[in-house]
């Protein structure tokens, strides 16, 4: 009769090998400067034989770097390979499930949008007829950014003197009667913007249609998308502020956003 059991104990072996590669390399993420093999040994609860073999292998892959005897520190390898996954992975694909569950929540119109120079552009939206709102700007439209929540989102983190370039730019044209197209009352519109974390649109850009939108950050806590809801104007809730926050923080953390410490200024 053929023994199985070897199989099962080697699956088993290489379960437990993995397991304590990546608790070393965990161990030395939370050190800043580079780690004694004695104290990998310690917070790992690994044998200093077991410890020091695994760590070989993974200097021999680059993984790990060896700064002096006996110390070492994470290696290059793992920026090479983060640099890879930040390149593979962009805003629509990290955002399209979070942007389909807060349509399944607010049964609204949930727009990802990007800043293309004066204009905001619609890359994708979740939707359904059943929301009582025309979809008037379909994927790949364009808005103007005063007359816009996530528009607003991007002048926020402009400095004053490039709100200012670009109110004389596009002379802020205005759509209807409710469209910001005076300077002051933009900066003032955009400090509460900047104050509160998120931005509205009330009927500026069409008219029945309210919006509110919040910024999606990359690991460099750069505003690099912003998410809006959009609905009848009627409709809008309040209560969604906070849902669409959580999602567009939900976001930027897939992308690598580590949010600054409370009181920090956000990176532009």
């Amino acid at each position: 009769m053929k023994n199985t059991d070897q199989p099962l104990d080697n699956d088993k072996t290489s379960i437990q090998v993995i397991e304590r590669l990546i608790g070393l390399l965990d161990a030395l993420a939370d050190y800043p400067d580079p780690v004694s093999l004695k104290e990998l040994s310690a917070v790992t609860g690994l044998h200093p034989s077991t410890a020091h073999r695994i760590l070989n292998d993974l200097v021999i892959k680059r993984f790990v770097d060896r700064a002096e005897p006996g110390t070492y520190r994470l290696g290059m390898r793992l920026l090479e390979l983060g640099n890879i996954v930040k390149s593979r992975l962009n805003v629509r694909e990290a955002s399209l499930d979070f942007m389909r569950a807060l349509h399944r929540k607010t049964h609204q119109t949930v727009n990802l949008s990007v800043r293309q120079g004066d204009e905001i552009v619609y890359i994708d939206r979740s939707f359904s007829e059943r929301s009582g709102m025309q979809v008037v700007r379909a994927i790949g439209g364009r808005a103007p950014l005063h007359l816009t929540s996530t528009g607003k989102l991007f002048l926020s983190a402009d400095d004053p003197k490039t709100v200012r370039a670009y109110a004389t730019r596009t002379g802020l044209a205005g759509h209807n009667k409710n469209s910001i197209t005076d300077l002051a009352k933009l900066e003032r519109e955009l400090s509460l913007v900047r104050a509160r974390g998120y931005a509205r649109d009330n009927e500026e850009l069409e008219l029945g249609v309210r919006c509110m939108a919040a910024g999606i950050r990359d690991d460099s806590g750069k505003l690099i998308a912003g998410l809006s809801i959009s609905a009848p104007a009627d409709r809008l809730q309040e209560e969604w502020i906070a849902d669409l926050l959580s999602t567009v923080n939900e976001i930027s953390a897939v992308l690598g956003h580590v949010p600054a410490p409370e009181g920090a200024e956000p990176a532009r």
